[in-house]
């Protein structure tokens, strides 16, 4: 096993090859001293390695540092190997507010974009904190929190750069998480915050190891659990927030970094202490300095995507060897409400979605105002609507069910088709496809989608075969691909190529394109996956009862898990493909479920799949006459719709 000090000093010899290669390429050597300390201003090369290329290497060192601490603060205290700031919603969080304060309080910036960015942060994570404090921050809770809050906050940024698309361009740069410097300020800004973060840490450690065991052994030992997650957890955010807020999103650093020295075999915290600042600052630079030796073209490619694109499969190549990660906190919890009449929810469920489903087809607008459409109004507009509701509906179905699988499976509520990667991965197939082909039809952009979200699944079920498909592998595996094939769609958006604005409604989740016979396609593959999980049933009440027991009853676990991920990707894959990479509706609609009283695999999978399809027919219907003439995607509109109901069940359950 190569141990974390050889790890470092590999990513830090690698780095400095490279930034000696582009030093020497433009000063001697020998003026490398006096170019940094009083560089020569009749030199310009000196004044551009004193004012640009050095503080770039500083503030990669400075950031990296201080995302990779503040990934391995929070997996420690979450006991959760997929825990960072950016996954309990700070990052998402400045970037809503630096986008609403672009649109509608200009003047903010007066006091510095870093504030306003912090501002946004410190209020997500604080909505964090609100929705998981009636279960005293369990640590499950709290991640299940900072998901929905990050999927509400970028719900809402993407809708308003839709609208305003023009306008809010420049924030695309930002938050593609380019490094270039221009002076030395943002280092100034970073440095003694990191410091100070560091500091406050230290003095924590031995909390920080506690909290590392289950809550019962910390509770035995005096430690107040609640106030040392709130104290460690703020310090955190602080730190994350403090790197978004001048670089903007730097994905996969704080959760890369944490992992891949515990890889290397830092099992204690205090190890991953000294040892993951050190990584992610090792690991930033090479970044960076692997980034600045692609040509440049129209626009240099943003360091924060390249750091995900290198380490995602760093990440997925060392997973078979992660032995004893952080295990998922479970908590405390509480006692889930359980239904003494499932079915006739299940009824009045298929009732809500018959009349929501007629609205669609009857209810519109116009110049003229809002008109109710009799059966002559629906026959005349039938051929334009039907389609986008069918669709709409099945999609919806088949991410309630999709969601309830993974749930289930895992054992996980925080489990959601998008997590496997699977949506990013037909998403990576229909851009590739943009770029190769010129004006692609329909057919091949949803050939070429399938092809990206199989090639997804292979990858993900061939890493975690040899664990036997374990939950915790299978969701690491998946937010590593997810966050790699990411970066890629947001360095294209940061291209400035015209053709992303057509790809970004897509991603939103856009029903316009859906034609008749794509529909009728979607419907047809739906019914048939959702005929192929009746046969899982008895296995979805196992199986969250923990591997051994599921063995001990004569369940083939891994056979288990490898069916229900294979149906679960396709089932994520028919819904992507025809309407785009919807974000929300496969966490949302099995929550609802179980929190209306549905235990039971059979309650809680035909529950999840009628409040899915309802949730999306809504939206569809809901985007085409909310702002009318325009319209919003129905992905967008489901999470604008079902996030706050999701948090305040998630608030109500103590």
């Amino acid at each position: 096993m190569v141990g974390p000090g050889v790890l470092i000093v590999l990513l830090f010899a690698a780095a400095t090859a490279l930034a000696w290669r582009h030093l020497a390429a433009e000063v001697p050597p020998s003026q490398w001293l006096e170019a940094l300390v009083a560089p020569n201003i009749a030199n310009p090369k000196q004044m551009l390695l004193h004012y640009s290329a050095f503080p770039r290497m500083a503030v990669a060192l400075l950031s990296g540092a201080a995302l990779g601490l503040a990934g391995a603060v929070c997996q420690q205290v979450l006991r959760n190997p997929l825990a960072e700031p950016t996954t309990l919603g700070v990052s998402m969080g400045a970037s809503l507010t630096v986008v609403a304060a672009s649109l509608w309080a200009p003047w903010l910036f007066a006091f510095g974009r870093e504030w306003v960015a912090m501002l946004g942060g410190f209020a997500a994570a604080m909505c964090v904190f609100g929705l998981a404090w009636g279960r005293g921050l369990s640590p499950l809770t709290l991640v299940l929190a900072g998901l929905i809050v990050s999927l509400y906050c970028g719900a809402v940024t993407s809708a308003l750069a839709l609208l305003n698309h023009d306008y809010l361009y420049g924030l695309y740069i930002w938050g593609a998480g380019f490094l270039n410097q221009y002076d030395w300020s943002t280092a100034a800004f970073l440095a003694p915050r990191l410091l100070v973060a560091l500091a406050l840490i230290v003095l924590m450690v031995r909390p920080l190891t506690v909290l590392g065991l289950d809550d019962e052994t910390g509770r035995n030992l005096g430690l107040g659990l609640t106030g040392a997650r709130t104290f460690t957890l703020v310090v955190a955010f602080a730190l994350s927030a403090s790197v978004v807020s001048v670089l903007g999103v730097l994905g996969f650093v704080g959760l890369a970094a944490p992992a891949l020295v515990m890889l290397a075999g830092a099992r204690r915290f205090v190890d991953r202490l000294i040892w993951a600042p050190l990584c992610g600052a090792g690991l930033l630079l090479l970044t960076d300095q692997l980034v600045q030796l692609i040509p440049s073209g129209y626009r240099e490619m943003p360091t924060g995507a390249a750091t995900a694109l290198l380490g995602a499969p760093l990440l997925l190549v060392l997973l078979p060897r992660l032995r004893s990660a952080i295990p998922l906190g479970r908590g405390r919890g509480s006692v889930e409400p359980r239904s003494r009449h499932p079915l006739l929810l299940i009824v009045a469920g298929l009732v809500v979605l018959a009349f929501v489903t007629w609205m669609a087809l009857a209810v519109g607008v116009d110049r003229d105002g809002w008109h109710l459409d009799g059966l002559a109004g629906i026959q005349e507009f039938l051929p334009w609507r039907w389609p986008r509701t069918a669709a709409a509906l099945a999609a919806g179905a088949m991410l309630g069910i999709a969601g309830t699988l993974l749930q289930r499976m895992t054992g996980n509520p925080m489990a959601a088709p998008e997590v496997m990667g699977i949506s990013s991965g037909a998403a990576m197939g229909a851009i590739l496809l943009l770029f190769i082909v010129q004006a692609p039809s329909r057919t091949s952009q949803i050939a070429a989608g399938g092809i990206g979200a199989l090639a997804v699944l292979a990858a993900i079920l061939v890493l975690s075969r040899r664990s036997a498909y374990s939950p915790d592998r299978l969701l690491l595996a998946g937010v590593a691909t997810s966050a790699g094939l990411g970066a890629i769609v947001a360095a294209a958006m940061a291209s400035g190529d015209p053709r992303m604005a057509t790809v970004l409604t897509w991603l939103a989740g856009s029903t316009y394109q859906v034609g008749g016979a794509e529909a009728g396609v979607v419907c047809a593959i739906a019914a048939a996956l959702l005929a192929a999980t009746v046969p899982l049933v008895r296995w979805l009440d196992i199986l969250p009862l923990g591997a051994p027991v599921a063995s001990s009853v004569g369940l083939n676990v891994a056979t288990a898990r490898f069916a229900i991920m294979l149906i679960t990707a396709f089932l994520t894959a028919a819904a992507t493909l025809v309407i785009g990479p919807l974000s929300f509706a496969g966490l949302m609609a099995p929550h609802m479920a179980r929190m209306m009283g549905a235990q039971q695999a059979r309650h809680h999978l035909a529950l999840a799949c009628v409040i899915g399809a309802v949730l999306m027919t809504l939206a569809d219907w809901g985007g085409r006459v909310i702002i009318f003439p325009f319209q919003m995607p129905a992905g967008l509109l489901a999470t604008m719709i079902g996030g706050p109901y999701l948090m305040w069940l998630l608030h109500r359950a103590r």
